[in-house]
């Protein structure tokens, strides 16, 4: 899935900060495809805007997914990408504008400045920032939102070490200290500026969704009173939430729909469309939905929607623009290979696990014939992931690696040098020890072509003489496959293929790093956190220091096969004609707002 990491890259304004799990689909992409390249990142709609349309009209969009979101309206909490994406025309809180380079520019719901000689971010809200109930956003719920993120009870998963250079912040995580010393407000708690004291400032702060500074405010006035460690179960996340973007809830169908309208009190551009409604359609009905027009599109993602398989279907569609751009969704395989120690908040590796022999995982990986699949399944739009930095950090992603590609006698090889042996007379290989292995394979529900490229993984490993089968059997529900990997010690799967969204800055802190919740392999190691701290430190504002670090990272986590890529990603999705003004590049900090319908009815 993902989890956010999430850029939340779905909208630049939407989503900038978290990263998040995203279901894993028929959705995987390709940078440098005959059929991407094609399409832009914007519909230029030339129809003039009816206004009686735009008004009382209806913006019909589709959340492709097999499960129903959880209704997490909190990014700090959210679970997995449908429910940002579920409530993504409320704004959600989130603080900066930014660049075509996701480079943080003056003009959002707030300004920062960075002082490297005083080691301070000082964040300066706009006057007139508001919550969608009228009441004003503050410098307190700047504050609040790294108590909701690093509260030692808190259930958000997007909390990592690099939030520990904010002086204070270690002692509030490990609930030494009430308050964070280190966020200060010149004005006070009411006023409009906090400035955030750091140990060390580090180069990705330029940048949004790094793992430093937190891109999202929260409602202090209007939760104060509901316990973090519950927030999350509260009425006022799940039932009566409130926003700072261009439209307001007015309802929810658990799991099922939101329906949006304009937000009277948003401080930017006003929503020009009277009602948006987002309903859940599966992978396995979303071509037909749009065939038959019942939508205007699907809510952009940064996970990506669509895929190969829809992508066939649907790129003649008729009265509908194809848009699209790289995507930050990767899909992944991962190993467990640990545990999360809840008392001291970092995973830790176990050479006991089943998992740990590092032959067996690279022989797993050889034995898989990725291209293949993605060539039959991808239809133009998907490659092979050569590393666990997409594409679309250009400047870091190492395009010379050369990941894992099929080689079934290297798989052997491997195995046999590491012991794993067929003995008497078994199809199956043994482990070293001589006892039975079985593995565990856990995989979500998907697209009839995803369980395809399942089947075909299991067989392919069947071939090398590991008896791998699907964890309970088959593949798993979204939530319940989250909800197993994200027990701290799990022993269900032993691999699994998932998917991440990642922010818009790459830090791997809080996927990789090891403090981080993310990390749900648990792989640690001394290099590892080396890498990834050097992604940050002093040396690296030298950018092209901080790229050489990037792609030593990509070539060592591919050496040792903790967690390795398994398909990159192509964000698109067709959009009906008579919407005009969409554009879902990362410069467009507007994206809600400037949508208007040419006509009341969908073309």
């Amino acid at each position: 899935m993902v989890k956010t990491k999430t850029k939340l890259a779905t909208i630049a304004v939407t989503f900038l900060a978290a990263i998040t799990l995203a279901g894993c689909s028929n959705n995987s992409s390709s940078e440098s495809s005959s059929a991407a390249v094609k399409m832009q990142t914007a519909y230029k709609n030339p129809d003039k805007t009816d206004k009686s349309a735009t008004k009382n009209g209806t913006l019909k969009l589709a959340l492709v997914n097999n499960a129903p979101f959880q209704g997490i309206t909190d990014p700090a909490l959210a679970p997995n990408e449908s429910d940002n994406q579920a409530f993504a025309p409320g704004g959600q809180g989130n603080l900066f504008n930014v660049d075509k380079n996701y480079k943080i520019v003056d003009g959002g719901m707030a300004n920062q400045k960075l002082d490297r000689k005083a080691k301070t971010a000082t964040i300066t809200l706009r006057s007139n920032a508001k919550w969608s109930n009228g009441s004003p956003v503050t410098a307190k719920d700047i504050e609040y939102a790294y108590e909701v993120l690093g509260n030692k009870d808190s259930t958000s998963q997007q909390y990592s070490s690099d939030y520990e250079n904010i002086e204070g912040m270690a002692e509030y995580h490990a609930g030494k200290a009430d308050t964070i010393s280190g966020i200060t407000y010149p004005d006070g708690e009411n006023g409009k500026v906090a400035v955030l004291h750091f140990k060390k400032m580090a180069p990705s702060m330029k940048f949004a969704g790094n793992s430093y500074i937190w891109d999202y405010v929260e409602p202090y006035e209007y939760i104060k009173d509901v316990p973090i460690a519950k927030l999350a179960s509260s009425e006022q996340i799940r039932k009566n939430p409130i926003f700072t973007g261009p439209y307001k809830l007015d309802k929810v169908v658990e799991g099922e729909s939101t329906s949006w309208s304009p937000n009277k009190y948003y401080y930017g551009k006003k929503a020009q469309i009277g009602h948006i409604t987002i309903n859940v359609v599966s992978m396995n009905n979303i071509d037909k939905a749009l065939q038959s027009k019942k939508y205007d599109s699907v809510v952009p993602s940064g996970a990506g929607s669509l895929g190969g398989t829809d992508y066939k279907n649907l790129k003649n569609i008729k009265d509908y623009t194809m848009v699209g751009q790289p995507a930050f969704t990767y899909s992944y395989f991962a190993f467990n290979l640990g545990h999360f120690d809840t008392k001291t908040g970092k995973n830790v590796m176990d050479p006991n696990k089943k998992m740990a022999n590092k032959n067996l995982r690279q022989a797993m990986m050889y034995a898989l014939n990725v291209d293949q699949v993605t060539k039959k399944f991808g239809n133009g739009i998907k490659q092979r992931a050569n590393t666990l930095l997409p594409p679309i950090f250009s400047k870091y992603y190492d395009k010379s690696a050369k990941g894992y590609t099929l080689n079934i006698k290297k798989a052997n090889k491997l195995l046999d040098e590491a012991g794993y042996k067929k003995r008497n007379g078994s199809k199956w290989r043994s482990d070293p020890k001589g006892k039975p292995l079985t593995i565990y394979f856990g995989a979500m529900t998907s697209s009839a072509t995803t369980e395809a490229t399942y089947q075909d993984y299991l067989q392919q490993w069947h071939k090398i003489g590991l008896n791998v089968k699907y964890t309970n059997g088959k593949p798993m529900e979204m939530n319940s496959f989250y909800d197993t990997l994200q027990k701290p010690s799990q022993s269900k799967m032993d691999i699994w293929l998932g998917a991440w969204s990642t922010s818009s800055e790459p830090t791997e802190t809080q996927l990789y790093g090891d403090t981080a919740p993310f990390n749900y392999g648990h792989f640690v190691t001394k290099k590892n956190s080396e890498l990834i701290s050097a992604m940050n430190n002093s040396a690296s504002w030298n950018d092209k220091t901080r790229t050489k670090v990037f792609k030593e990272w990509q070539n060592y986590m591919n050496s040792q096969a903790g967690v390795v890529g398994e398909q990159f990603s192509y964000n698109w999705q067709p959009v009906n004609n008579r919407v005009k003004g969409f554009d879902f590049g990362p410069a467009n900090n507007e994206f809600y707002s400037d949508l208007t319908l040419t006509s009341s009815k969908l073309k």
